[in-house]
């Protein structure tokens, strides 16, 4: 490597690749972040599932408007018991109801669930109890890929499609510029390179 003084030159390589990185930084930011996403359009299923953990409630609404559409009968809604000593899935219904959707479009569906894989080891047995054969799996987009991946994993001969709503913080092609993007990736990024490993 030449020398000037006593003084190496600056491999230009590594440079360069950092640089480059700077100058595309949103192109494979927003692959990393797009890759996040595998969703379906609806098709009509016997049920929806929708997945706790949206406290915004864009889940609970789709649910619902899949119903009202008439692409499912009712929607199963998950939710663990320990939102203020109620279970969410009553929280969620309640709060579709107030945006209009109908109670008796909603199964409530406690559970002690505090992971997506264990709310897939709950439903499923739960979907074959009420005769069903195909259902809508309802959550957020940057959830969708490893949701899918846990509940294909048991759902067997069951049909499955994966309908993804939108997150108050997290867009694909944007989540680096916010704090709260910047966590939803990270943390579904971690729990996804997790998932690979069986944890």
């Amino acid at each position: 490597m030449a020398l000037i003084g006593n003084r190496r030159t600056p491999p230009l390589f590594p440079i360069i690749l950092i640089l480059a990185a700077a100058l595309t930084h949103s192109l494979w930011l927003g692959v990393l972040g797009k890759f996040l996403i595998k969703a379906d359009s609806p098709a009509h299923a016997d049920y929806a599932v929708v997945l706790a953990g949206d406290f915004y409630g864009h889940r609970i609404l789709k649910g619902g408007e899949l119903v009202r559409q008439g692409f499912v009968r009712k929607a199963l809604v998950s939710g663990p018991r320990w939102c203020y000593g109620q279970p969410e899935s009553e929280l969620a219904i309640r709060f579709a109801s107030q945006h209009g959707y109908p109670a008796d479009s909603f199964i409530g569906f406690p559970d002690d669930a505090t992971s997506t894989r264990a709310e897939a080891r709950a439903i499923i047995p739960e979907l074959r109890r009420l005769g069903a054969h195909s259902f809508l799996l309802v959550t957020s987009d940057y959830h969708t890929r490893r949701a899918a991946s846990y509940f294909r994993s048991l759902a067997g001969d069951m049909d499955m499609r994966v309908i993804a709503t939108p997150d108050e913080f997290y867009r694909w092609d944007s989540w680096w510029r916010s704090r709260e993007g910047q966590k939803i990736f990270f943390l579904e990024w971690s729990k996804t390179v997790s998932s690979y490993f069986g944890m």
